[in-house]
């Protein structure tokens, strides 16, 4: 007798694993993508140096070494050598435990307040490019008076009236004032979104405003929140790069922008202490650079028609 062959039928995959697959190929591409652009590669490479820095400040600085109570048998103002490669500041203290310690402080004030801005720019432009009525032209109106007053004057102001210049408030100034581009952005693509077939749609089968924009109008709007952000993180760097130079910032938080404005007020660029004022400029202009490289890549990554052009 023949032996009646067996045939395996492939499995069928459910739909949450169809998604998991997608998923992952997507990142796969995604990540192809990212790692073929050289600018890229050099921003990210930059920036995992000073995150990685920022994140071991205090396995490679103790603290104290902060403490002006502590290096009050130092010299202030000695140039590098090798007990101080960077030399030390009006205080005493070693530049380069601030400078690494000061990354911290800049980097999480940079990250923050663009969260902020993002999921405020996000939110603002959606419902201005969703409602057609008085609150899409509310909205709009919001985004234009922001994006019409000068940016530093407005944070000087805001920065001024909350008075206590803490962290927080820093990172609520920089944050509340950094949403307009993101909410204009996030508007024009709104716009363009809500004019296709799907969404009409969407509308005749009864979803909701709220369903409408979040599961339609907000997956094909993040691509670009996500490259936009990035480039808002480089300006918020500056502009608490700026703050602090103004003595707009917390004067007991060791930042970049802090160095430079007391390395001004010590005096260092009239005694030729270059080792105080070049490594936190170098260094702010180093993290600037990687976040815009990493943001024109995203931009490149997540819309191939500019890497046409």
């Amino acid at each position: 007798m023949r032996r009646a062959s067996t045939v395996t039928t492939p499995k069928k995959l459910s739909p949450y694993a169809i998604a998991r697959m997608r998923r992952k190929k997507s990142l796969q591409r995604f990540a192809q993508a990212f790692f073929g652009q050289p600018a890229g590669v050099i921003g990210l490479v930059i920036l995992s140096v000073f995150v990685l820095l920022a994140v071991s400040a205090p396995l490679l600085f103790d603290r104290e070494m902060l403490d002006i109570t502590e290096t009050l048998g130092n010299e202030s103002l000695e140039p590098p050598n090798g007990d101080f490669w960077l030399g030390t500041d009006e205080n005493g203290r070693s530049i380069l435990a601030v400078l690494v310690w000061g990354a911290r402080a800049s980097l999480v004030v940079g990250l923050a307040a663009s969260l902020i801005s993002m999921v405020l720019g996000t939110l603002i432009g959606i419902g201005s490019g969703h409602y057609t009525g008085l609150a899409g032209s509310a909205l709009q109106r919001l985004t234009d008076w922001f994006l019409v007053i000068p940016f530093i004057p407005l944070v000087v102001v805001l920065a001024a009236v909350l008075g206590q210049r803490g962290l927080g408030t820093i990172v609520l100034v920089l944050g509340v004032t950094s949403w307009p581009g993101t909410a204009r952005l996030v508007r024009a693509q709104t716009l363009s979104v809500e004019g296709r077939p799907y969404l009409e749609r969407a509308k005749v089968l009864g979803d909701s405003d709220w369903q409408q924009m979040t599961k339609h109008v907000l997956p094909n709007v993040m691509p670009l929140v996500i490259a936009n952000t990035t480039l808002t993180v480089a300006i918020v760097i500056l502009s608490e790069t700026t703050l602090a130079f103004l003595g707009l910032g917390d004067p007991f938080l060791d930042s970049w922008g802090t160095m430079l404005d007391k390395a001004t007020g010590a005096g260092a660029a009239s005694t030729g202490a270059w080792w105080y004022l070049l490594p936190p400029g170098i260094c702010v202009i180093l993290v600037v650079l990687a976040f815009t490289l990493i943001g024109r890549t995203l931009e490149v990554v997540l819309n191939p028609r500019l890497g046409s052009e």
